[in-house]
């Protein structure tokens, strides 16, 4: 008896020291994640900063995990209700700690392996897992953490309300995909904020808990139904739901509204980048008091852009409505023999350039954007670059020319795919680079009724290269304003040759253009490259007064507190480039290019009918198309073609800037015209000419070398003057009548 006796105070006397050896090694291994009273109050939850538009639209988040903080009086009741009930049923009445589930979890779960035992931890001591995460390792990892956790959990019911404990909680645990939080699950799952779910809706993200790539409800919706189910009988169990609202809402199917991007996000990621840009460079010279720059991830900012959403959104719309048609024109222009020979022909130099002509055959899995929808597929690398190729791109860009602001920013037609954001490409701009070279020639003194030479041209010493005009037409003169409203190729031309390149050098330089000039005859024509976004500040220097500015984005940022730490009260920087009257002078120019010239169909075609500047661009094949228009409220530039100049389509009734670009700028402006109170903002009514200029384009664009012409040269008073008077009004009339009874114009529209 004494035997046996002795026997079982050993074994408890080992089982002991075994324990308290086992204690210690733990206690030792978690010491430094016991975390103090001070600690655990200042603790701060990694919030993601939002991104705003001018209009109060969240455009998107940068986040270091997907997380949006709320109170608790954003939660929903039967939200509560449902967390209780499935998680912690005891959890107003304990202190952080339930004797009888841990002590389940350690002997049945720990000790003896049974999982089927179910989980013992609380909702504290799940939240001190959530708040301070746990260390990795074996069992002895696994006992440090859940006793490290049963320490953190008295502490923090000591530090915090239920309620608080509560909302913190919901808003550190994960969901799965990145998203951490009641809030941005709700928005991911169910597009809606959490004070707005149903009953059923929040029973299935609480189910998540369990195993949130097990129940996710797009991933598994089955496993997703039936685990919200066990909650909504977990509810009726403990009284927070009556029998027949429980059994009713289970019979129900399972119906998610899934958003990738947390509600309107998307619309403009392009935009986002450059705005993170802007952010980070303006956070770098503002301290928190503690010393440390603003987070963006972390620290739940907000903030405010100037970008106009439903102008966002109406560029976007333009781009699907658009795009798509010219999109199976191309397709359809290279499934013919002679363009799927070109095309193998391209898809071959460019394999060679890549280095992957040995791996042409080798399938590749890859995710494939279309206009009907982005698709997973197996591609050959030499299929998936003929699709690259043959796609088409296209940006736009939009900003207040009197501020710098943008107001729409559209980098290329799918941002998951297709990252490279087109508004900062540079691409040959074609005839869009004339305004630049116009208005250097305003600078020198040249006058919009200042006769250009119409001639055929060959340049010996450049292997015969001869300018030629859109309609092959030559002969006669071309007023500056004429020539540059029709894009008549020969004046703009003979007007290079005239002007000088040091002086097109130097306006282009002013412009703060990227792109290296270089001193060939072509030049003129718009052989120099330029991006969207320069050709936007260029073109605002002609509406604002002759000044370079922006583009900037940023107006505020705002902490998760409420505090502005910036506020944008300027412009910016604002330098002048050219004089008030070239800018006045080259603002009507381009009117009359878009009432009369190459951007007619504005108004013919797609009924924008407001006052609006602007000039066409198509580079050499068509390989690039370029529009730009403006008025005092509003610049706005597009580009559009494929990525590789050798892909292009066959004719200007495709290819050409107002066939391919200029629909882009037009379907948006239309759109603006339909929205009255987005009409009444951007888009301002031009100034009238002053009087010393009120007469300077009144000229015919076109003059034959006719004797009557000869003698109008002759007799013509000083161009340099334009103050209108009777007399001259009566004597322009004159000219016109004899004009044309003389000759007959020969342009074309």
């Amino acid at each position: 008896m004494r035997n046996d006796r002795n026997t079982i105070f050993r074994i408890f006397l080992t089982a002991f020291l075994l324990t308290l050896a086992v204690l210690v090694v733990a206690y030792a291994g978690m010491s430094d994640r016991i975390k103090s009273k001070n600690e655990l109050l200042n603790f701060k939850n990694a919030t993601a900063s939002s991104v705003m538009s001018e209009d109060g639209q969240l455009l998107g988040k940068y986040f270091y995990e997907n997380r949006t903080n709320i109170s608790f009086d954003q939660l929903p009741e039967h939200l509560v209700d449902a967390l209780i009930a499935t998680e912690d049923v005891r959890f107003y009445d304990h202190h952080g700690t339930d004797a009888r589930s841990f002590l389940r979890v350690l002997f049945k779960s720990l000790l003896m392996n049974d999982r089927s035992s179910g989980g013992g931890s609380t909702i504290t001591q799940q939240l001190a897992k959530n708040m301070f995460g746990r260390a990795s390792g074996g069992f002895m990892a696994l006992l440090s953490n859940k006793i490290s956790e049963l320490i953190m959990a008295r502490r923090i019911e000591k530090v915090y309300t239920k309620n608080e404990i509560l909302t913190l909680y919901l808003n550190t645990v994960a969901f799965g995909e990145n998203v951490f939080g009641i809030e941005a699950a709700s928005a991911r799952f169910f597009n809606k904020s959490t004070v707005d779910l149903s009953i059923g809706e929040s029973a299935v993200l609480v189910g998540m808990l369990k195993a949130n790539t097990y129940y996710n409800p797009r991933r598994n919706p089955e496993n997703a139904r039936a685990r919200r189910n066990v909650v909504l009988s977990q509810m009726k169990k403990y009284n927070f739901l009556d029998s027949a609202t429980a059994d009713s809402l289970s019979l129900l199917p399972l119906v998610i509204d899934y958003s990738r991007k947390a509600r309107s996000e998307g619309i403009a990621d392009y935009f986002l980048v450059q705005v993170r840009k802007e952010a980070e460079e303006i956070l770098k010279h503002i301290k928190a008091p503690d010393g440390s720059v603003p987070d963006l991830e972390k620290d739940g900012l907000v903030i405010t852009t100037t970008l106009n959403y439903a102008l966002q959104e109406y560029a976007v719309r333009s781009f699907s409505e658009h795009l798509p048609v010219m999109q199976r024109r191309l397709d359809a222009q290279y499934k013919t023999s002679s363009g799927r020979r070109t095309l193998g022909q391209v898809t071959s130099r460019e394999l060679v350039r890549l280095g992957l002509e040995k791996r042409a055959s080798e399938m590749r899995v890859q995710e494939i954007f279309d206009w009907n929808g982005t698709y997973t597929d197996s591609l050959s690398v030499s299929d998936s670059l003929k699709h690259s190729l043959t796609l088409l791109h296209a940006g736009l860009m939009a900003m207040d020319p009197q501020s710098g602001g943008v107001k729409a920013w559209v980098g290329g037609i799918d941002f998951k795919t297709q990252p490279y954001d087109q508004v900062l490409a540079t691409r040959q701009l074609a005839s869009v680079f004339k305004p630049v070279l116009y208005s250097a020639a305003l600078e020198d003194g040249f006058e919009p009724c200042r006769y250009l030479d119409n001639d055929s041209i060959k340049l010996s010493g450049f292997e015969d290269w001869s300018p030629e005009n859109f309609d092959h037409s030559y002969g006669g003169k071309y007023s500056l304003s004429g020539a540059l409203a029709r894009s008549m190729n020969i004046p703009t031309f003979s007007l290079f040759l005239e002007l000088g390149f040091d002086k097109v050098n130097e306006m282009w330089r002013k412009m703060r253009f990227s792109f290296e000039l270089v001193n060939t005859p072509s030049l003129a024509l718009g052989t120099a490259e330029g991006s969207i976004k320069e050709v936007a500040i260029a073109y605002s220097s002609f509406v604002n007064g002759g000044y370079r500015l922006g583009p900037w984005c940023v107006t505020s940022i705002i902490t998760h507190s409420g505090d502005t730490i910036y506020s944008r009260e300027t412009t910016g920087e604002k330098v002048r480039i050219m004089t008030e009257r070239t800018s006045q002078l080259m603002s009507a120019m381009l009117q009359k290019a878009v009432r009369e010239g190459t951007g007619v169909s504005m108004s013919s075609v797609y009924g924008v009918d407001f006052p609006l500047a602007g000039k066409t661009g198509t580079s050499q094949d068509y390989a690039d198309a370029w529009f730009a228009a403006f008025n005092p409220g509003l610049v706005m530039v597009a580009r559009a073609g494929a990525s590789s100049r050798s892909i292009h389509f066959n004719s200007g009734s495709n290819g050409s800037g107002s066939a391919l670009a200029l629909p882009l700028v037009a379907l948006t402006l239309k759109k603006v015209k339909q929205n009255r109170q987005l009409r009444e903002t951007l888009i301002k009514t031009f100034p009238e000419l002053p009087p010393d200029l009120a007469g300077a384009l009144d000229c015919p664009d076109f003059r034959d070398d006719s004797f009557f012409d000869i003698i109008i040269d002759i007799f013509e008073k000083d161009k340099k003057e334009y103050y209108d008077t009777p007399e001259r009004r009566i004597k322009r009339r004159v000219n016109r009548i004899m004009r044309n009874i003389f000759k007959k114009r020969r342009y074309e529209r």
